[in-house]
């Protein structure tokens, strides 16, 4: 697959790609490129054994997955809630190490690790209608891998929130971007640009499944209330684009990768926001509940609460 001149010219969204690396950025690149001369099966090994330690010594991520594997599926027997959460810790650890390979390989070479894409064809016909493309992109898979592929479609922009370490920030721009699509910090100007990119005919992408810190409403999320961002629905509802979601299916002894996309059949663009924002959840529950363990739950997605709620996370006597 050649991508197209977009592709190859990166976008000027990008804020920092083309920044130099500086101090801990620098050392995360360099750890990043010596990583990527191993194959990907080198890589889930490593992530393996760094997914046992976090175990071993009862890292705050193994919490994080265990507490969310008893909220979300408290009907599962406890041993298979446990065996989620050991399962979750393995495939966020090899999301960690694949930016190895994503943000070093050839673009062509990590294309090539696709092994399949199921519903290729809801893209194009969903372009076709001339109204641009909304796309939900869960934390879900190898979800880096799925705006590289797309960028090579159609042109695609994304919000990203800047990291708290700021030396980092040109670092993720300059690996995403690789792939062609336009990453735009999550301020006022970069959502004006998103919704020009959507007028444009073009592709607009968004994790729509971590907690806002600013508006929201909360909706359930596998039965809990979370703080679920509205953004997603305003563009919805305001463009009237068609919506997919898409996922990246890590296929097991590092076979590779297979896509799935597919049209979005609940009301998210419902001038209601809070309806709208619960019908978004409930395509995401849809898709994670395909490959349960590979979504992250090593994210306190319920951490942000209504006033007097209890704090799930915290742990002895800090519980509330």
């Amino acid at each position: 697959m050649t991508a197209p001149d977009h592709a190859r010219a990166g976008g000027a969204g990008n804020l920092g790609a083309d920044a130099p690396l500086r101090g801990v950025a620098r050392v995360v690149n360099a750890l990043l490129a010596v990583l990527s001369l191993l194959p990907l099966r080198a890589l889930h090994a490593l992530a393996d054994g760094v997914a046992w330690l976090a175990a071993l010594f009862r890292r705050e991520e193994w919490h994080v997955a265990r507490v969310n594997a008893d909220l979300c599926f408290p009907d599962w027997p406890l041993e298979r809630r446990r065996a989620m959460a050991r399962e979750a810790l393995r495939q966020n650890a090899r999301g960690l190490f694949e930016l190895a390979a994503f943000w070093h390989w050839p673009v062509a070479r990590v294309l090539g690790s696709i092994e399949s894409v199921e519903g290729a064809d809801v893209i194009d016909e969903a372009l076709a209608e001339g109204r641009g493309l909304l796309v939900i992109a869960p934390h879900h898979g190898a979800w880096e891998l799925l705006q590289m592929w797309l960028a090579q479609r159609v042109r695609l922009h994304a919000l990203y929130r800047p990291p708290r370490v700021a030396q980092i920030e040109p670092l993720l721009n300059r690996g995403r971007s690789r792939s062609g699509a336009t990453f735009w910090p999550a301020r006022p100007s970069g959502i004006r640009a998103l919704f020009k990119a959507l007028q444009a005919g073009e592709a607009v992408g968004v994790l729509p499944d971590q907690s806002p810190p600013g508006e929201g409403v909360f909706v359930p999320f596998f039965g809990r209330p979370a703080k679920t961002m509205t953004l997603f629905s305003k563009m919805a509802a305001r463009s009237k684009a068609p919506v997919i979601i898409g996922w990246a299916e890590r296929l097991p002894h590092a076979a590779g990768y297979r896509l799935h996309w597919r049209r979005v059949t609940e009301p998210v663009d419902d001038a209601d926001t809070e309806a709208a924002a619960a019908a978004m959840n409930r395509e995401i529950e849809k898709v994670v509940l395909e490959r349960p363990e590979q979504y992250q739950w090593t994210y306190r997605r319920f951490s942000r609460r209504k006033p007097v709620a209890q704090n799930p996370y915290l742990r002895g006597p800090r519980r509330r």
